[in-house]
């Protein structure tokens, strides 16, 4: 099956400013040869069309190779939208329903108890489908806070790569929640849980669902839990030391194919092949004649599902909700930084950021390899990019 390329336009024919496009590159170059940013690959597109597709600095500083458009990142939490849409598509075909309870599908998160400072109390309303896609199901990360939850996922490893999803979804069960569901938004391993959903539900491994429903339909060729061997030689990589003296954070090894595909954050991307979701979530739903979900389930997946509720940490930033799988903005002004209401986004922790504005029919993605700088590099992309609409 030939995959149509996406299609480029001048920035002129897109409303963007040129000067002002080239201005962003102009800003990431500079961080380039301030010694902050190893090397990045910047995508911008308007109307369904791409204006700036550039790479900048470095694939790897350790030997030099330059960045390139088609370098492959670890996109950490960009896996999210993707298997949120992979859950959608299950609901889509009537094999699941959101409302359905978690231990329906599995049984290991029957009767789990909540930690609170008087000891462990009952679930007062057990988690549901939805709460697992919109991070209201009790569940945490522990690289978020040292409250004991926090500790215990710690002394589990709860991170390892070396649980199969199964065993892992075993593992996290057998820990208390940290919040009652459905009562606070807190970040966390819930999409991870989805991965295993999605096994259950659709009898397949995790990688081969998303690889037979989403990745190949899409032409997403170079995304995938592990990067072969004929491809490594494509890998980005951060630096050796953190730029700012903080600790270097340990990233996933690209190249050992995992035992845990985790649907929270193991997947190897590119540029151009993420970009393609994008268009596909930008066209709500459709890519090439291949249609992975209606439109107006797209719509509803973006749409706020916290209606206020409360949210844990900093992550959310004011003005914002969260949806099923995406954080939405629901004011214009408050959030530091610009953007309409109803954009949607999300990004990784080693710095790859995107975001899709349906109102200006844009969106932008920014892959970079610094986990450090991730809270820099965000809104400096975002800020740069509206400041190209004419």
């Amino acid at each position: 099956m030939t995959m149509t390329p996406l299609a480029h336009a001048h920035p002129t024919d897109l409303g963007l400013c040129p000067e002002r496009t080239q201005r962003l590159m102009d800003v990431l170059r500079r961080e380039v040869a301030s010694g902050r940013l190893p090397g990045a690959v910047a995508m911008v597109a308007r109307r369904g069309k791409i204006g700036l597709f550039e790479a900048v600095g470095q694939q790897d500083p350790g030997t030099g190779t330059p960045m390139k458009t088609d370098s492959i990142f670890r996109i950490y939490s960009m896996t999210k939208p993707l298997v949120s849409v992979a859950v959608m598509m299950l609901v889509e075909r009537g094999q699941l329903l959101l409302s359905d309870l978690v231990s329906r599908w599995m049984p290991e998160y029957a009767n789990q108890q909540v930690a609170t400072a008087r000891g462990l109390e009952p679930v007062r309303q057990a988690a549901t489908v939805q709460d697992l896609l919109r991070h209201t199901a009790g569940l945490t990360y522990e690289f978020l806070g040292d409250s004991a939850v926090q500790h215990q996922y710690g002394a589990v490893n709860i991170a390892s790569r070396e649980r199969t999803n199964a065993e892992f979804s075993q593992t996290l069960a057998s820990l208390p929640l940290q919040f009652q569901p459905g009562t606070v938004w807190a970040y966390s391993r819930a999409t991870d849980v989805l991965g295993r959903l999605v096994e259950v539900v659709s009898g397949q491994g995790l990688g081969a669902f998303l690889q037979t429903e989403i990745l190949g339909p899409l032409g997403m060729v170079d995304t995938g839990f592990a990067v072969p061997p004929e491809q490594q030689h494509r890998i980005a990589e951060p630096f050796s030391h953190d730029p700012d003296g903080g600790v270097r954070r340990e990233m996933l090894e690209p190249r050992q194919v995992p035992a845990m595909e985790a649907g929270g954050g193991g997947l190897m991307s590119t540029a151009m092949d993420y970009t393609r979701f994008l268009q596909c979530l930008r066209n709500r739903g459709e890519l090439d004649g291949v249609r992975l979900l209606g439109p107006h389930t797209v719509d509803y997946m973006t749409a706020d599902h916290l209606g206020g509720m409360p949210s844990d940490g900093t992550l959310l930033p004011p003005g914002h909700g969260f949806g099923l799988g995406f954080a939405v903005r629901t004011h214009l002004g408050l959030s530091p930084v610009p953007g309409s209401v109803g954009l949607y986004y999300w990004g990784g922790i080693a710095g790859t950021t995107f975001f899709v504005d349906p109102a200006l029919d844009l969106y932008a993605m920014l892959m970079v390899q610094a986990p450090n700088q991730r809270d820099y590099y965000r809104p400096l992309f975002r800020d740069l990019v509206y400041a190209a609409l004419m």
